[in-house]
């Protein structure tokens, strides 16, 4: 591989336009695409497999128009007045006959009346036969009257105070155009004029869009410092810089331009372009910084020093990144669309930026010359040598080494400590109850629960199948079901939304007296699935619940299912790379145990952030709630693969120092000398970012850039710079150990460059080459 790779680098570094108008070419095949299928992302998570989505499914193919998405405005009168004055109520009704007449809205007057004397398919919030429970906050609630007539889907609290005007789209919610929310938007506010109301759309309405701004370019600012600092020149700093955001610009751009033929979600591309940036600076950091260490140390030549760095950091870089690709990839065993086109769009990024760094960077640094290193960096170099400078690290490294035993057990205690919130830790969709206070989506998510109860916020969906195929449900036996229905625990109303033409399907809408998030909603849909429900006994009916309360439910429900799965696909398929790479037993175990150790201290951190509501101020929120229901798959994958860069880059300098004939500690010093600043470096910079992304306004973005920011910390920081060295410092030589069978099968994949360097000083492989000086 190393040898493979030198040839690479040497051929980029003579040959660099080459290789420069190559990557060109392909961005302007991304560009030209673009441009010609442009781009389009959605904010639909689709959950096959789930029994929502099956009823959902079944609503989209027999009754559509109850399959569509619904939508809700809240209309809320000033201080101490009421809602129902003629003018108020005139405004109001104005607005919602004008939102009846856009694209895509259902006018309930069109499904007044069907088959069988019942309603095929009317507004909830209208039905004469629902019923509603005597203590619940909708039982005294009404209907909004104007000029003698009822306002169409507009319900009014039992104080008059605030109005709930509901509606439903033809198709799913997130399927729903951008300009027809902002047109139902404008109408709507359009009766707060000269009435003195406050009209707050929900969450519904807001479209989904993820924008990037001035917090995310801090975070880059923050790494051309570092790299400046850890490079020493404009010129090398820059590099890593340009070619992240070149790989970037190839891997987010390339997913953008399919996008009109795959439904990408707008995570998809924030996610890549967390991931894309941070391995693309720190892989070239990496190569960068193992040129200029060979060039300073060893006074090679530019060429010979990139060519060099290209073979043996360049195959570090290699496999650090197929084990990112690996634990992104393995995400495709959930089964999951909208997660799997996330995490191939990321894996795709992150494949691009390893290209770059061993074909576009050595082409760059060819192009750059000797002036890699300027003359001022070679004298400050000289002088460090003559003044036997030996910086922080090694320092750092031998107390750690002396105390091994208590580092390990302290580290093991406070991350032990830190998981404890796990316990605590719920999954689910943020939304709007835990936006802002000062947002219009929270403002109407309180109003709704205020005027009409928490479960209002999040309707239910029910559809009754007779078992019988050939069997009708009449209205007689639709009324008696909704009663049925209604007896149940944490049931506030039960209201028939009518039968399908066949009159063999029956929907209802129920409200449930707890939240959408709440754990005894949960309850209710699993007690509404049970197959010993009394009123799918009696009426000798299959039901079936869905809507977006249930959709979430059933989401986190299935990713939990996967989750162990998940875990134990990619740390055994990672585990073999780290075993062909090190070609030891005990390294590979060690660098998956401390990695299990950061992400249950990372989830509970993040637990007591974002559920307890720990720090909210500091982090930009005001209330807690769940944790995204795909963040621990997500994250786990993230930082699975980040975690083995990190192990690669550190452990493979000890290796390298081992095969080159240190031994014991010495190779553990030796090796933590020469890779722990650039490590370092690489951590901050990979912190930088995902921080940048901690201060956006939507929260799944704060809460994963919060995750990966913690996790990469804990990881790099205490597990990778305290904790790897103490446990190598226990095992010493040992650490290296094989098996003579298995050392015979497995392939020698040269990472450290033995052969390489065996090679090109016209030496026998089996001879060591002494190490040069430590710089």
């Amino acid at each position: 591989m190393s040898t493979f790779l030198y040839r690479v680098g040497k051929t980029a570094y003579r040959k660099p336009w080459y290789f420069i108008l190559g990557w060109i070419v392909v961005l302007g095949i991304v560009g030209t695409m673009i441009g010609v299928y442009g781009m389009k992302t959605s904010s639909e998570m689709k959950i096959e497999g789930t029994e929502a989505q099956r009823v959902l499914d079944q609503l989209a193919e027999e009754l559509p128009q109850a399959a569509g998405g619904s939508g809700s405005v809240i209309f809320k009168a000033p201080r101490d007045e009421r809602l129902d004055t003629p003018e108020r109520s005139a405004a109001i009704a104005k607005a919602v006959n004008e939102v009846y007449k856009q694209e895509l809205v259902i006018n309930p007057a069109d499904y007044m009346t069907g088959s069988d004397g019942t309603a095929s398919s009317s507004d909830a919030s209208q039905s004469d036969a629902s019923t509603q429970s005597a203590d619940g906050a909708a039982a005294a609630s009404g209907m909004l009257m104007s000029e003698g007539s009822p306002v169409l889907g507009v319900t009014l609290s039992a104080d008059g105070k605030v109005a709930l005007f509901k509606f439903q789209f033809t198709i799913a919610l997130k399927s729903v155009p951008s300009d027809v929310l902002n047109s139902i938007v404008d109408i709507v506010m359009g009766a707060e004029k000269g009435t003195g109301l406050n009209v707050l759309p929900s969450e519904s309405l807001a479209p989904l869009e993820i924008t990037t701004g001035a917090t995310e370019a801090i975070g880059i600012v923050v790494a051309a410092i570092v790299l400046f600092v850890t490079l020493g020149s404009m010129v090398a700093a820059g590099l890593p810089l340009l070619t992240a955001i070149f790989g970037v610009a190839v891997g987010v751009g390339g997913a953008f331009s399919i996008s009109t033929f795959v439904n990408m979600t707008s995570v998809s591309s924030i996610l890549a372009l967390m991931i894309g940036l941070a391995v693309g600076i720190d892989y070239a950091l990496f190569i960068v910084s193992r040129q200029r260490r060979l060039i300073l140390g060893q006074g090679l030549g530019a060429m010979e020093a990139a060519s060099r760095a290209i073979g043996t950091a360049g195959s570090a870089v290699f496999f650090a990144g197929l084990t990112v690709i690996i634990a992104l990839s393995g995400m495709l065993v959930i089964g999951i669309g909208f997660l799997s086109t996330m995490a191939l769009v990321a894996a795709a990024t992150v494949f691009v930026s390893v290209l770059i760094a061993l074909t576009l960077l050595p082409a760059l640094l060819g192009l750059v010359g000797e002036k890699i290193c300027s003359p001022k960096a070679r004298e400050k170099h000289k002088k460090q040598e003559k003044a036997a400078s030996r910086g922080v690290a090694e320092p750092w490294v031998k107390g750690v080494i002396k105390y091994r035993w208590l580092v390990i057990v302290g580290i093991v205690v406070v991350l032990g400590v830190a998981a404890i919130p796990i316990k605590d830790m719920e999954l689910g969709i943020p939304g709007a109850g835990t936006a802002n206070l000062d947002t219009p989506t929270r403002q109407s998510y309180d109003a709704i629960a205020e005027g009409f109860g928490e479960g209002s916020n999040g309707p239910l969906v029910l559809v009754a199948e007779p078992n019988d195929p050939s069997a009708k449900i009449s209205a007689e036996q639709l009324s008696g079901m909704a009663q049925e229905l209604q007896k149940l625990d944490n049931v506030v109303s039960v209201s028939p939304m009518g039968v399908n033409e066949e009159g063999n399907l029956a929907i209802f809408s129920l409200i449930p007296g707890t939240g959408p998030t709440d754990t005894a909603t949960k309850d209710l849909v699993k007690a509404l699935r049970a197959s010993d429900l009394s009123i799918a006994q009696t009426y000798d009916v299959k039901i079936g619940v869905t809507g977006e309360t249930a959709i979430n439910i059933d989401m986190s429900a299935k990713l939990s299912e996967a989750f162990p799965i998940y875990v134990g696909i990619i740390m055994l398929l990672s585990i073999i790379i780290l075993l062909l790479v090190f070609r030891s037993i005990i390294v590979p175990i060690k660098a998956t145990a401390g990695f299990l150790l950061s992400i249950l201290a990372t989830f509970g951190i993040t637990t007591a952030v974002f559920h307890w509501g720990w720090l909210h101020s500091v982090f930009g929120f005001d209330t807690g709630g769940p944790l995204l229901s795909f963040l621990p798959i997500l994250v786990t994958g993230i930082l699975y693969g980040l975690a083995m860069d990190y192990q690669v880059f550190l452990v493979s300098s000890m290796r390298e120092a081992h095969v080159h004939g240190r031994k014991g500690l010495d190779s553990v010093v030796y090796g933590y000398k020469s890779a722990s600043s650039v490590v370092v470096a690489a951590a901050v910079i990979m912190v930088s970012v995902f921080a940048g992304f901690i201060f956006t306004e939507d929260v799944m973005i704060k809460q994963i850039g919060f995750a990966l920011t913690i996790g990469i910390f804990i990881d790099a920081f205490i597990v990778r710079m305290c904790l790897v060295p103490a446990v190598m410092a226990i095992f010493g030589n040992k650490a290296w150990w094989l098996p003579k069978w298995l050392d015979r099968i497995l392939p020698n994949l040269d990472v450290e460059g033995d052969k390489l360097i065996s090679q090109l000083n016209g030496e026998k492989h089996d001879k060591a080459k002494p190490l040069p000086k430590a710089n």
